[in-house]
């Protein structure tokens, strides 16, 4: 099959082609010819107002729920979620039932995703089964597919295993994501601990609870020569303490969800559980600090901490309903909606694509002749608005449907396969 995409804007800082308004010819999944004007008569054609083209994006942590928790996400659905968020490749949370500890749990998953236009890459655990005690058959899972090691939403507590982790993972050059959280300073909170869950008499999560644990793990960090990779960040000084880590030279990247760039805790004030997320909305301060982030580098990349929650999960009373937001296919959208005056395209696809498949060993993705056709189709012009019945989820807590935001996911291009976007 001959696919013709006419006039799309390169954004891809590592082409020749950068920048430039071209036509691609992608031929059985590969780019066979790229320029100003190319004639073919083509079995399909791709074009749209403000069309862009990148090498395709990857979301570093998002959550399918299987095997376990299928009533909530399957890998099926979680796929087809990513196709339409812009997604090529996704990094998969290892909190299923049994968890991503065992080379066999890998390949399971590996298998559910074969042959699917996005490339599955799971995460597998630190400690066996997520319960925080022993370190897990790390060497075995990624010999068979995993590509990093985390307890995704059960982060490990106890530093000596961090520390074993950290160093294990050396001898095969590998890295740990964490998720800044310490449970006990963490416990009973409901939201962000200030102005607002005063004014609520909701019980506050303390900025602490974060920055002890990132200050835990970049002294490890220094103490290992290790890598580690911090997911979810979501304060002003949890920005700092990573910039100046970072200037010392210690190996550490870290990455932000869209809702942590667009919401406060201002969203919390209807005692609405579509907004309970961990870690916790913070202030617009703390906002602010976590876009200048993404500005200036400190930040890397984006994870959409994509956590579907079936209806009865999240219907409940604020204090017993379950955390999280399916926001995989709105991404984008909420990203550029609250970026577009902070950033250009081209920092949007390093920090969509480049630098995550730098940081996490996945292939690179340069847009030229003769390279795998592995592309997102967007425009950041015009709005759009993802209707409830689009939704690729098995789950809608999502508090974005039916708003209006900037720029429009158009399509994927992976494996010789085509998702296209109404």
């Amino acid at each position: 099959m001959q696919l013709h995409i006419r006039k799309a804007r390169v954004i891809d800082p590592q082409s020749k082609h950068h920048d430039k308004v071209v036509d691609l010819i992608v031929e059985d999944g590969i780019i066979t010819a790229i320029g100003a004007t190319v004639k073919a008569k083509a079995d399909m054609v791709i074009e749209a107002k403000g069309l862009c083209v990148s090498p395709g994006w990857v979301d570093v942590f998002a959550d399918y729920r299987e095997p376990g928790f299928e009533h909530k996400e399957t890998i099926e659905s979680g796929l087809a979620t990513a196709a339409a968020g812009g997604f090529t490749d996704v990094l998969l949370a290892p909190n299923t039932q049994p968890a991503l500890s065992t080379k066999s749990i890998i390949q399971y998953v590996l298998g559910k995703a074969n042959g699917n236009i996005v490339s599955l890459h799971p995460i597998g655990t630190i400690s066996q089964n997520t319960e925080g005690k022993d370190l897990a058959e790390m060497l075995d899972m990624r010999a068979n597919g995993a590509v990093a090691f985390s307890d995704g939403w059960k982060p490990v507590q106890q530093a000596s295993l961090i520390l074993k982790a950290l160093e294990y993972v050396k001898a095969f050059h590998g890295i740990v994501i964490g998720l800044p959280v310490d449970a006990s300073l963490a416990a009973g909170g409901l939201m962000n601990e200030g102005v607002v869950s005063t004014g609520l008499g909701m019980a506050g999560v303390p900025e602490l609870a974060e920055t002890i644990m990132l200050h835990r793990d970049i002294e490890l960090v220094r103490y290992t020569g290790s890598k580690l990779h911090v997911t979810g960040i979501s304060t002003a000084t949890s920005v700092e303490m990573i910039r100046k880590a970072k200037a010392e030279g210690l190996a550490i990247t870290c990455s932000v969800t869209p809702y942590h760039l667009a919401l406060t805790d201002d969203a919390l004030t209807s005692y609405d559980s579509i907004y309970k997320v961990t870690p916790p909305l913070r202030t617009e301060a703390d906002r602010q600090a976590l876009i200048a982030g993404v500005q200036d580098g400190t930040i890397d990349c984006i994870a959409s901490h994509h956590r579907p929650q079936e209806w009865d999960a999240k219907a409940k009373e604020f204090e017993y309903a379950a955390d999280g937001m399916a926001v995989q296919q709105s991404t984008f959208n909420i990203l550029w909606d609250a970026l577009k005056e902070y950033i250009t395209p081209e920092r949007l696809v390093e920090i969509m694509s480049v630098i995550p498949r730098d940081i996490f060993g996945l292939e690179m993705q340069e847009i030229k002749k003769g390279s795998p056709a592995t592309l997102t189709l967007f425009t950041t012009t015009g709005k759009h608005t993802l209707n409830k019945a689009a939704v690729r989820s098995a789950s809608h807590n999502d508090p974005f449907i039916g708003k209006e935001l900037a720029g429009k996911v158009v399509g994927i291009i992976n494996h010789s396969q085509i998702h296209l976007n109404k």
